[in-house]
């Protein structure tokens, strides 16, 4: 799978607020997914820090494609849990997402992605994810 093929498959299957964070798929294989999205205004709240609800659905979104770069395509899964946590405010031009899958069995995927800003490169927020196949 090709981050082309990827990018094509998030902007055919995923909500038009998702695609709204404009995210970019920057990495996509059996190691994970890497997605970014820029950091703008329309993003922010109070006092310039990056919303939790954006920091929260690039998370799941990542590890949505990470699931499928696991499973070498694309694959129907619904969120069954997802907990995030916000280890500092987020700025800068960019939250880059890297998501790798844990463990997948028949009927349920673990995932876990790490978020950090750019240009600083410093971890903004860890999730972790539950998905039903």
């Amino acid at each position: 799978m090709t981050e082309a093929e990827a990018q094509q498959f998030l902007e055919t299957n995923f909500a038009p607020w998702v695609l709204d964070l404009k995210p970019r798929v920057t990495a996509i294989g059996p190691e994970g997914a890497s997605l970014t999205i820029p950091i703008g205004p329309h993003l922010l709240r109070t006092g310039g820090i990056l919303s939790g609800q954006a920091v929260t659905a690039l998370a799941d979104t990542a590890m949505v494609l990470a699931c499928g770069g696991h499973a070498g395509e694309m694959i129907p899964v619904g969120t069954v849990t997802l907990d995030t946590q916000f280890l500092r405010p987020a700025s800068g031009e960019a939250l880059i997402a890297r998501a790798e899958v844990t463990r997948a069995g028949r009927s349920m995927i673990f995932a876990r992605a790490e978020l950090t800003e750019a240009p600083s490169g410093k971890t903004v927020a860890l999730a972790t994810a539950t998905f039903a196949r």
